[in-house]
């Protein structure tokens, strides 16, 4: 039982891992706040221009990271690449975020137009067979999460009326399997790439919505079964009921987002019930400003129900009834 983390002070994985901006006291301190809850593993997303600027020095800051990880009693899973926000990350000093956005400042890795260009493969079989050369016998790596939410590449900044005219375009070309898929390609290599190292962890990438032929994929290319889901209950379980059919270990990598109905008191007991690991989305709230929701469009007030996150910067929960809850059924 985990969570997906960043530091509260960073605004994205470029924030979290470049050595100007790496914040080790501030990691460690919410570490422990995860700890506290009975937590045992989080989820971390990498980047690969980090890398490219520095191979030696983020490899050495991820070595500090698992250090002070392990200490909290904590595994890590390494995300290496995602589709997700924002697609020209550029290194250096951030943008501060834009207030009252969720992950206004979150950046795909490696972005579409370099998963795309053949150009950029040999640079990006080197980031991650090196990372996973380094570190593919640490057991405080829980396992490589190789790419997350492939072909999630319509959450761009744009007004509420546009999101919502463009999700349901979304779910048409779900529904008819039309969906592009530009980085399958750079899926397909980044797994192959890691077995040709062989890491001791195994390896996975999440399901995350409904594209019967990228399932079949994801599925076929892990170790282990992993999927996202940010629905009630009822739709939790129905949906671990497929994913065992596997016959594997099944872990939810993402999940929780009270707004929608997935809840801590509602979903913990099912993963618990059903032997599934799981990594609800956030940690602390920071400057990723994931309490609000992803369609929320500039409104700086904090929300009355906060859409992800557990504490406040200064560790006090957001609700003390939902710590004390998650601290009881904490892993045995």
């Amino acid at each position: 039982m985990g969570c997906v983390f960043i530091p509260s002070t960073a605004v994205n994985q470029l924030e979290m891992w470049q050595a100007e901006t790496f914040d080790i006291e501030t990691i460690d301190r919410e570490l422990g706040l995860a700890e506290s809850l009975g937590m045992n593993a989080v989820r971390v997303y990498l980047h690969d221009l980090v890398w490219q600027a520095d191979p030696h020095g983020l490899k050495e800051r991820i070595g500090r990271y698992l250090s002070v990880a392990e200490s909290h009693g904590i595994r890590t899973a390494l995300v290496f690449f995602d589709d997700c926000w924002f697609p020209d990350p550029v290194t250096g000093p951030q943008a501060d975020p834009v207030p009252g956005v969720h992950n206004s400042r979150w950046v795909q890795s490696p972005g579409i137009r370099a998963a795309r260009d053949p150009a950029e493969q040999p640079r990006l079989k080197a980031y991650v067979q090196d990372v996973c050369n380094a570190f593919g016998a640490d057991e405080r790596v829980l396992f490589w999460d190789v790419y997350n939410e492939v072909g999630n590449s319509f959450l761009p900044v744009m007004s509420l009326s546009w999101a919502r005219k463009v999700s349901s375009v979304v779910a048409r070309m779900i529904r008819f399997q039309l969906m592009p898929l530009p980085t399958v390609g750079l899926l397909r290599n980044a797994f192959a790439w890691i077995r040709e190292v062989g890491p001791d962890q195994p390896l996975t990438a999440g399901l995350w919505m409904n594209h019967l032929h990228l399932n079949r994929l994801l599925v076929s290319l892990s170790d282990i079964v992993s999927f996202h889901n940010y629905g009630a209950a009822t739709n939790l379980a129905g949906q671990i009921a497929q994913l065992k059919r596997h016959g594997r270990p099944v872990v939810c990598t993402e999940y929780m987002a009270r707004t929608n109905g997935s809840t801590f008191e509602a979903c913990l007991p099912v993963f618990r019930d059903n032997t599934v690991s799981c990594f609800n989305w956030g940690l602390v709230s920071g400057r990723t400003q994931t309490i609000y929701a992803w369609r929320d469009r500039g409104d700086a007030a904090e929300p009355e129900v906060w859409f992800h996150d557990i504490f406040r910067p200064d560790g006090t929960p957001y609700r003390k009834a939902e710590t004390d809850f998650i601290s009881s059924l904490r892993p045995r």
